[in-house]
């Protein structure tokens, strides 16, 4: 009995230790798939319980956080999904604005939510082609975790920046 509880701690030791250095996957996927920021907050979540849940299923055959956007993403979608099928709620507006955040740093969270505001025009498996090429990843690696091959990931990629300046054209930003 001792046994199973040593390594139910040190597996959860490890997890904890694997979420905490990628953390910033959750943050950006849950950003990505969801304008409004309680709806972040529950998506966040869902990945972590998904995250757990799924764990064991992670043999090491690919970097960890490989694993870790496969399972956001896929977990991203579904909650998108069900989140389609609840009916609309009613969002208070922000009116709190910290009088100490400095002028960059405001037009530089005003770009975000520009960039934000196109992202979610796009399909959810080109959200997630975004996602993963701005986070880094090869053509090979995002291949791999959305399960399509490298060459369809280029020519998509290709084709989602022509979408993306036509819809920041359509919001009156570039030229």
């Amino acid at each position: 009995m001792k046994v199973n509880a040593k390594m139910s701690c040190t597996k959860q030791s490890r997890f904890v230790e694997l979420l905490e250095t990628h953390v910033g996957i959750l943050h950006k996927v849950s950003r990505l798939y969801q304008d409004q920021k309680e709806d972040q907050d529950d998506l966040f979540q869902d990945i972590i319980l998904q995250l757990w849940q799924s764990f064991d299923t992670f043999r090491g055959d690919s970097e960890f956080s490989s694993w870790m956007y496969k399972v956001s993403i896929n977990t991203a979608i579904t909650y998108f999904k069900k989140k389609n099928r609840r009916p609309d709620r009613q969002v208070l507006p922000d009116t709190a604005i910290l009088a100490t955040e400095s002028r960059s740093s405001v037009e530089q969270e005003d770009r975000m939510a520009i960039l934000y505001s196109a992202l979610h025009k796009l399909d959810k498996v080109e959200k997630a082609l975004v996602f993963l090429y701005l986070e880094g990843q090869n053509s090979r690696e995002i291949a791999l975790a959305l399960g399509i091959s490298a060459v369809n990931v280029r020519v998509r990629l290709t084709r989602i920046k022509t979408k993306l300046k036509t819809i920041l054209k359509s919001m009156g930003y570039g030229s």
